[in-house]
């Protein structure tokens, strides 16, 4: 049930009216036709901008069709009342069995209330973290994750047919950096005195892998040179990060659908295959490109290359996928992944980077383009930097890691829920400050504990209700007496419960998650400014002595706000609180 889409819908069809009584000409576009929340709740439940948009089109005034199209729509029931506003808006207010009806059905549905077709069932490919494989994830790390994992969850609540998706960085050269530093581990373990060299990997969690190693293969490696073990040792010291990566990921309650692997595509045909894909479509050449503007680097010099030209797919400058001496860019794996992904079948492409990677957006875009002929659009999510902050200072590196904050550290901190839920404050490409003294607070200044402090709220209310010998199972509040919830207060926050359809469409049109976040919070707001209110209005109070029938219908809302709640904290992969301590 969304009301907005309902009365939406009683809109078009009182266009639709007007064209056949004359008073519209007919075959206008409609598509721009709006219902909402007006940004001034004092001017009623829902506007419509019906009569500006189509003003111009039909030749005539809006405040005419305004006029007309609010003759329309007072014979519909669900309409108390139709106001033109202004130059030719009009504000609508619905009769209050609308927002009772929200309840009943919240109540029905339960967390699938909201569900949207919207998807229609395409096939999306969310890709998010994929972090070279040489070390614990960092709190950068942290956001992407969190991001794209909430925005999975999200398209699949919207109908979408969604794959969860990490591409393992492992076919470059920082693989065999990590095995020469697994090396000096294991050297480590047998008692040698060892120094890492700027470039390697300093960090102790490493130490346990050069244990293993040493359990696995003794001292057959020592003293040993690199063409003895650095080939092994990469697979080895791959499959190792891989396994404390998805350890991570899991702590914070993510799950891969699919892992793939760079190194996959080397030496398996897949990447010449993915370039001649684009050489039959004339755009590989060989050139040379332009020199980089500002100060020259010392080693630069003009050299013929093999081009992709990505140009003409929205770049800025043609790319090399293959250098002078014949090795592949860093460019050509990542085609070839793309042109795995597209021939997978995949209706979208979406792709989750971090802000250090937004000069890559316009080569990848231009080169999935070009791969799937236009008919597979890549959008690419940026996610912005993460400031850490304790006891007023910034929050220190972490000694395991060696040179930064771990995810680990993170969600030992403060835990998964506080952590998705914060990361989930802020759009993803704003920067963001994560204070680990303020998101402990149980305050209204933290949102984490707000919203779930009024679910607890509900289920704690529930629970004395229950004490008190009163029925609230499922079954009770589907049956109880909603023409009891009659105060502005209550029907307020039925009001909000049915925002929240609108506003999940909204969320997943946009690829947004954090719109979930900032509803939930208003959501609980309404929550505890009814429980608020009955300090001073007994009849507002949830429970009601020697009133059965009205506690049951004031829980029954409450336990409706509850169950939204529950259905967004799943979105953002947040588990709800049914007490607080």
């Amino acid at each position: 049930m969304n009301l907005f889409t309902d009365i939406r819908a009683a809109v078009l069809d009182a266009l639709t009216a007007m064209e056949a009584a004359g008073t519209l000409p007919r075959g206008l576009d409609r598509a721009n036709v709006t219902v909402e929340p007006p940004r001034d709740p004092g001017h009623g439940d829902m506007a419509t901008n019906a009569a500006m948009v189509l003003a111009k089109p039909a030749g005539l005034k809006p405040r005419d069709i305004a006029d007309a199209l609010a003759d329309e729509l007072a014979s519909d029931t669900r309409i108390e009342s139709v106001e033109v506003a202004g130059p030719g808006f009009l504000n609508l207010r619905l009769a209050s069995g609308n927002w009772r009806a929200v309840v009943a059905a919240v109540l029905a549905q339960g967390t699938d209330f909201g569900r949207s077709v919207m998807g229609q069932g395409r096939r999306v490919n969310v890709e998010y973290v994929s972090a070279n494989p040489t070390g614990p994830l960092h709190v950068g790390h942290t956001r992407g994750a969190v991001f794209g994992d909430a925005l999975a969850s999200l398209l699949d609540f919207t109908g979408h047919d969604v794959t969860r998706e990490y591409y393992i960085n492992d076919g470059g050269a920082q693989v065999d950096t990590l095995a020469r530093s697994v090396y000096l581990r294991y050297l480590e373990a047998h008692g040698r005195a060892v120094d890492f060299p700027d470039g390697t990997y300093p960090g102790d969690y490493l130490i346990e892998v050069g244990e293993a190693l040493k359990e696995k293969v003794g001292d057959a490696w020592v003293g040993q040179p690199e063409e003895v073990w650095l080939e092994d040792l990469r697979d080895y010291a791959t499959a190792a990060m891989m396994d404390l990566i998805r350890a991570d990921l899991k702590s914070l309650g993510v799950e891969m659908d699919r892992f793939t692997s760079e190194k996959s595509f080397y030496g398996t045909g897949l990447i010449e295959k993915s370039i001649q894909a684009l050489a039959d479509k004339g755009l590989i050449y060989e050139g040379v490109l332009e020199p980089p503007k500002g100060k020259l680097p010392d080693d630069w010099e003009p050299r013929e290359q093999t081009l992709f030209c990505s140009t003409a797919h929205g770049d800025d400058v043609d790319r090399p996928v293959r250098k002078s001496d014949g090795a592949w860019t860093y460019f050509a794996p990542d085609i070839a992944y793309h042109y795995d992904k597209v021939t997978r079948g995949y209706d979208l492409l979406i792709d989750v980077f971090g802000a250090d990677h937004g000069g890559y957006v316009k080569r990848m875009k231009a080169a999935v383009s070009a791969l799937s002929d236009g008919k597979v659009p890549l959008e690419i999510k940026l996610t912005q930097l993460v400031k850490l902050w304790k006891d007023g200072e910034p929050f220190k590196m972490s000694k395991r890691a060696g040179t930064f904050v771990t995810l680990r550290d993170v969600v030992d901190l403060v835990g998964a829920d506080v952590t998705r839920f914060v990361m989930l404050t802020r759009k993803n490409d704003a920067p963001l400050d994560f204070d680990f003294d303020k998101v402990l607070e149980q305050s209204r200044d933290n949102p984490v504990f707000y919203v779930q402090y009024a679910h607890a709220r509900v289920c704690s209310v529930m629970r004395k209700a229950t004490e008190a010998g009163i029925d609230v199972s499922d079954d009770a509040l589907a049956a109880a007496d909603l023409e009891l919830i009659a105060h502005d207060a209550e029907l307020a926050l039925a009001r909000k419960i049915a925002e929240w359809p609108r506003l999940v469409e909204i969320a997943g049109r946009t690829a947004e998650p954090h719109r979930v976040a900032f509803y939930l919070y208003d959501l609980a707001s309404e929550v505890h400014t009814l429980w608020n209110r009955g300090h001073d209005a007994p009849e507002l109070r949830f429970l009601q002595e020697d009133d059965p029938s009205g506690t049951q219908a004031k829980i029954a809302l409450v336990k409706a706000a509850s169950v939204v709640i529950s259905a967004g904290l799943g979105i953002l992969g947040v588990t709800p609180a049914e007490e607080m301590r």
